[in-house]
């Protein structure tokens, strides 16, 4: 009996090493050089996208930013120009289906077919359920999921006539586990992680592979710009803390580089922080107890005011909490990347 459960024990570990040998040759084989490659990154203005902006310009990428702010995008062309990165910004409303193929249609003319299509921007809006209006949860999808999908609608017919693409969709560990007072977030988040994972199945034989990333907390410096409702100054506290402290958030650059590797091999799926992949992996496997987990740290977020029509940005929200000495490393990254301007 002994020896048959040594010898099952030693199979299962002999095809277990066989499958992961296997799928690292496969990722090999398929991994692609970002060099001349038309890069063209959503939200590149600041924040993740900034940072994914200048490692794929470092790999040799011709890189395309957009966002809807025109001097974001000036100042995030200077300082990507200064480190000699070849960079085209274009000022664009992902929500409009009409700019968003312009937008492709004019980067295709002066720089050829896009190679490799980075969904990065997104909107967060921060506060109780009964303060979020449906003009909240309506913004949330336009920009998180239909930018998207906007995107992603231009640039694929070109990628399947060519059999070549890529397309890493940024959504969030709010779109596999949902997050107390985030959600209009967390439901467009969700929305998008069913349709990329959907797509890439639809895509498998085409030669264009799509990459689902869901970050957890990131120290980017977004707090900045994000929408707070309710008790805005207690929420943006919190929120502003949480996406500082090392032990709960990802560095951004770290961060994008897991990115980058993900689409240079084509991987399926991309979670980011152990405690973003410890939270995905629970809500999965125990849904029911990591709800009642969630419920309890409801419990300390900020009470409500019943206020659905008040919107402030971060920026709008500082208090003696935030910015503090416990958000030091979420403001030298909002430094960094553009969100403080």
């Amino acid at each position: 009996m002994r020896l048959t459960r040594n010898r099952a024990t030693t199979l299962l570990a002999g095809a277990l090493a066989t499958s992961l040998l296997t799928r690292a040759m496969i990722r090999r084989m398929r991994a692609i050089s970002f060099r001349d490659r038309v890069v063209l990154i959503t939200g590149g203005s600041r924040g993740l996208g900034l940072v994914l902006a200048r490692l794929f310009g470092n790999e040799g990428a011709r890189v395309v930013i957009c966002a809807r702010n025109q001097e974001e995008l000036e100042r995030a062309a200077s300082y990507l120009r200064e480190q000699g990165i070849l960079v085209m910004a274009v000022e664009c409303d992902i929500t409009d289906r009409e700019r968003v193929e312009e937008l492709v249609r004019t980067v295709q003319q002066r720089l050829g077919p896009i190679d490799v299509l980075i969904n990065n921007a997104g909107v967060i809006q921060v506060g109780p359920a009964d303060t979020m209006s449906r003009g909240d949860f309506d913004e949330a999808l336009k920009v998180n999921l239909y930018g998207a999908m906007n995107l992603i609608d231009a640039v694929l017919p070109s990628m399947r006539a060519r059999r070549f693409g890529r397309i890493a969709n940024i959504a969030s560990v709010g779109g596999r586990m949902a997050v107390p007072h985030l959600l209009p977030y967390s439901a467009s988040k969700f929305a998008l992680v069913g349709y990329s994972q959907g797509l890439r199945a639809e895509l498998a034989s085409s030669g264009v592979r799509v990459t689902t990333v869901c970050p957890g907390l990131m120290r980017t410096g977004s707090p900045h710009k994000a929408t707070f409702k309710g008790k805005h100054r207690e929420e943006y506290a919190w929120f502003s803390i949480s996406d500082s402290l090392p032990f709960l958030s990802a560095d951004a650059h770290e961060a994008a580089a897991k990115i980058m590797h993900a689409c240079r091999v084509g991987q399926s799926d991309l979670i980011i922080g152990l405690p973003a992949q410890i939270a995905a992996r629970a809500a999965g496997v125990a849904p029911g107890l990591t709800a009642n987990l969630l419920g309890i740290v409801n419990r300390f977020l900020p009470s409500s005011n019943g206020d659905r029509a008040s919107r402030f940005s971060g920026s709008e929200s500082y208090s003696e909490w935030s910015p503090s000495s416990l958000t030091v490393l979420g403001e030298q990254a909002a430094a960094r990347n553009n969100e403080v301007f």
